[in-house]
């Protein structure tokens, strides 16, 4: 995997310090980095845009309010992203566009024949171990296809941080009690 230049660690520093659910909660950090994993892996093999989905590792959750019902996150993921275009990474409006609809519609159970979109939603779906649901080929690529068990399997394992990122979370983690304080 060969992840691309960005400011990596500005960014997550920026996403977490914004972060409104519990860090160490499902849709956290360890969710980013395995959703990382596996878009950087499926994309080198479907010739995705590596650096759209590292973004969407990192964006596609970060403007949740709760750890359940949001159907809005992604669409504010999606507008956090054009805040943050020319701050920590730099796409141009095609990329952009690509993120945006990657992120806006990545919970409604799609397939899509882009293979960046594709890939982006593949890396999340992959994840689902992490609450207990196995994905299933139907919604996934075939390359996607090929990593149900490991994925499944690494998703139910204990919480992977984003060290391995070179970003520690040195702040304590933040609850949806928190945000209403």
């Amino acid at each position: 995997m060969t992840p691309c230049a960005f400011d990596r660690k500005g960014l997550l520093q920026e996403v977490l310090g914004q972060f409104k659910v519990n860090r160490l909660g499902v849709h956290g950090p360890s969710h980013w980095a395995r959703v990382r994993h596996h878009a950087l892996t499926i994309g080198q093999a479907t010739g995705a845009d590596l650096l759209v989905v590292e973004l969407f590792a990192f964006l596609h959750d970060s403007k949740r309010l709760n750890e359940d019902k949001d159907p809005e996150h992604g669409f504010r993921a999606a507008s956090f992203a054009t805040q943050l275009n020319g701050r920590y990474f730099q796409l141009d409006s095609l990329q952009l566009d690509v993120l945006h609809h990657a992120m806006t519609y990545h919970s409604d159970g799609a397939v899509d024949a882009d293979p960046t979109i594709q890939t982006c939603w593949d890396a999340d779906r992959l994840d689902l171990g992490r609450v207990g649901i196995k994905p299933t080929a139907k919604y996934l690529s075939p390359v996607a296809s090929q990593h149900i068990e490991s994925a499944y399997k690494w998703s139910r394992q204990p919480k992977v941080l984003l060290g391995e990122l070179g970003f520690e979370l040195s702040s304590p983690s933040r609850t949806t009690q928190d945000v209403d304080k």
